[in-house]
């Protein structure tokens, strides 16, 4: 019997697709370089016809000319070549897992890698993604060993959500994909194709500013000397060149790679498809389960991310479970998915992650690394004293509390300013005359750019005095102050909030002034677009507007929220807060969907509908028979810190 290994003849064709295109591509290095090589030819022609006396004296000026063109070539050419050569390609950030960590998951690559018949990759990493492939990291190691095994790295809620066959069935494919990577030809092909790549990427890559060292010695200075005036002219010369050198070879190498390109893509399909057909003969009756679970994976971990952690980073706090997390959220999927109802009994098989000795710190540093790609190396918020802030920890225990319960208090803060500076609303009888007449200087028109309600001045308060040096400044509609409103308009509570959404005169401009104030906080928290540093300097040529957010490891964004969701996000948290104030409500978590309200310990769910009612039709009703019902008063003020 033929073993997995054996080449089958659809195997066999297309492995030598694969190695066809490989030499296409090395071939374009071939002419290439053969085209540098042309001049030199040309000049020992000339000097070889100089010594045989083909080519008397009046060929000295072109033979010299010629040499001279082709000792420039060489050099410019010698040059290209070591830059290309020497290229560090980008390497994609992982969390290694050495196998004194994971003997069980080493053992298991292992002997898949004995039953295809594939060398084993010479190391496993670990990425927060739903994703599993093959990095040759060869230019990353020492000395840069040709031939080495490539690294594999394997998306993290695999471990966590599948079971140990799932994930063997799983990286089978991916496993027999290291064969090829032992071929020489196409060995040499990727090597030339990763060259290309990370020239052209140091050509593009925007230039950095001359160092001017640390500063000088002063409280609380490190105790380093400054380099001289010579030492950073040096580097900066030195910095210099190699910039233009890149810029130099930036062109050649794109025109090389657009060439190569195309046979390279072929060389990559030809070699997953020959790893695919060498894989069917491993636990083939587990990969169409396997790559059922890989789609309930992406699901559960996208929701997990993007409405779970996502709002936690933004505070600067990092969840230390998320790969526990996924298997809560995915649980907690296949209670409410009737369709997902047999998923549930797989959770009594062994779990992948148990091939780990310490499952926990492995968790850990992959959710930091998610932490960090997401949002930079450090949160958005500013330094305390000097010092870079750091990412600090929070437990799915503390997660209420920490996230939820700050979010909202932070967003009805933010809805009771924005109150605070459009004033009282206007009476239902009132005239529409009489009350754009007596309208506070801050409210908004409703066709009021956002650009321009966001750097609104805010009103004076009622009895200060006039900015223009006049007298006290009327701060309610009609010419009223606050305390002629009613004091129910005094202070953060939600009959403050009903009272506005039940007034005449709609609330375009409340949330015109919320949307600009939450733009304003994101674009302030990270000018570069997500995952940018914070402090770091938007791309050249934007000016200093805000980019839209790109979307991190392959997963899909959340949509902007228009005004409208936003202010009724902001009325819910105000409305939640108020809750667990006066109504003992609790904040909590919800897997899939992120900061939920647990009133008498069930899930507030048709809080969202009765909020959005109040917010797009000023129907209060419902929202009203809630609130008595819950046992939350209105009436009470809200705690905002």
């Amino acid at each position: 019997m033929r073993g997995a290994g054996g080449l089958g003849p659809g195997r066999r064709a297309r492995a030598r697709s694969a190695r066809a295109h490989a030499l296409a591509v090395l071939r374009v290095r071939s002419t290439v370089l053969a085209l540098a090589l042309l001049p030199a030819a040309a000049a020992v022609i000339l000097w070889a016809g100089r010594t045989t006396g083909q080519f008397g004296p009046g060929w000295e000026t072109a033979r010299w000319s010629v040499s001279g063109f082709a000792v420039a070539v060489l050099a410019c050419a010698a040059v290209a070549g070591l830059a290309i050569a020497r290229g560090r390609p980008a390497v994609s950030p992982t969390v290694p897992v050495e196998e004194h960590a994971a003997p069980g998951l080493h053992a298991l690559v292992r002997d898949l890698a004995d039953r295809l018949e594939v060398p084993a990759p010479s190391a496993i990493a670990l990425t927060p993604d739903c994703d599993s492939w093959l990095e040759d990291r060869t230019h990353a190691r020492a000395g840069g060993a040709r031939g080495a095994a490539p690294v594999l790295v394997i998306g993290s809620p695999f471990l966590w959500w599948m079971r140990v066959p799932e994930l063997r069935a799983l990286l089978a494919p991916v496993v027999a994909g290291t064969g090829p990577s032992a071929h020489p030809d196409i060995a040499a092909a990727r090597r030339v194709v990763r060259g290309l790549d990370a020239a052209v990427a140091n050509a593009e890559r925007p230039a950095a500013p001359w160092s001017s060292g640390p500063a000088a010695d002063g409280p609380g200075a490190p105790a380093v000397r400054a380099p001289g005036v010579r030492a950073r002219v040096v580097r900066g010369c030195a910095a210099s060149l190699r910039r233009a050198v890149h810029r130099a070879v930036g062109p050649v190498a794109r025109l090389m790679l657009r060439a190569a390109g195309p046979h390279a893509a072929a060389m990559e399909q030809g070699v997953a498809a020959a790893a695919a057909d060498r894989a069917q003969a491993v636990d083939q009756g587990l990969r169409v389960a396997a790559q059922e679970q890989v789609g309930l994976a992406y699901a559960g971990w996208d929701r997990l991310l993007t409405r779970v952690a996502l709002p936690a980073w933004r505070l600067g706090l990092w969840p230390t479970r998320l790969d526990a997390g996924v298997v809560s959220a995915l649980t907690e999927l296949s209670r409410r998915d009737r369709l997902a109802a047999g998923f549930t009994s797989r959770l009594g098989e062994r779990p992948a992650c148990d091939l780990l000795k310490e499952p926990g710190s492995t968790d850990g540093a992959v959710s930091l690394l998610a932490a960090r790609l997401f949002l930079g190396a450090r949160p958005p918020v500013p330094a305390a004293h000097g010092a870079a802030p750091e990412w600090t920890p929070v437990d799915w225990a503390a997660y209420p509390e920490e996230v939820v319960d700050r979010i909202w208090r932070t967003e009805a803060a933010r809805l009771f300013a924005a109150l605070d500076a459009l004033g009282p609303p206007e009476p239902v009888g009132a005239s529409r005359s009489a009350g754009s007449a007596a309208a506070p200087a801050s409210a908004v028109p409703v066709g009021r750019s956002l650009k321009e309600s966001a750097f609104a001045p805010p009103p004076a308060a009622p009895g200060s005095p006039s900015p223009h040096g006049g007298g006290p400044s009327g701060g309610a509609s009609g010419g009223a102050s606050a305390g002629e409103a009613g004091p129910e308009w005094a202070g953060p509570t939600l009959a403050r909030v009903l009272d506005r959404f039940t007034a005449a005169g709609g609330t375009d401009a409340l949330a015109a002034r919320i949307s600009a104030e939450v733009a304003r906080e994101e674009s302030a928290s990270a000018p570069g677009g997500l995952g940018a540093s914070p402090g770091a300097e938007p791309p050249p040529g934007t000016g200093g507007a805000h980019l839209a957010p790109l979307a991190p490891m392959g997963l899909p964004l959340q949509p902007p929220r228009s005004g409208k969701e936003l202010l009724a996000d902001h009325v819910t948290a105000a409305v939640c807060c108020a809750a667990v104030d006066t109504a003992g409500a609790v904040p909590g978590l919800d897997w899939l969907d992120g900061p939920a309200l647990y009133v008498d310990g069930e899930r507030a769910g048709e809080l969202p509908a009765l909020v959005l009612a109040l917010v797009e039709d000023g129907e209060a009703v419902g929202l009203r028979d809630w609130l008595a019902a819950a046992g939350v008063r209105p009436e009470k003020p809200v705690r905002l810190v």
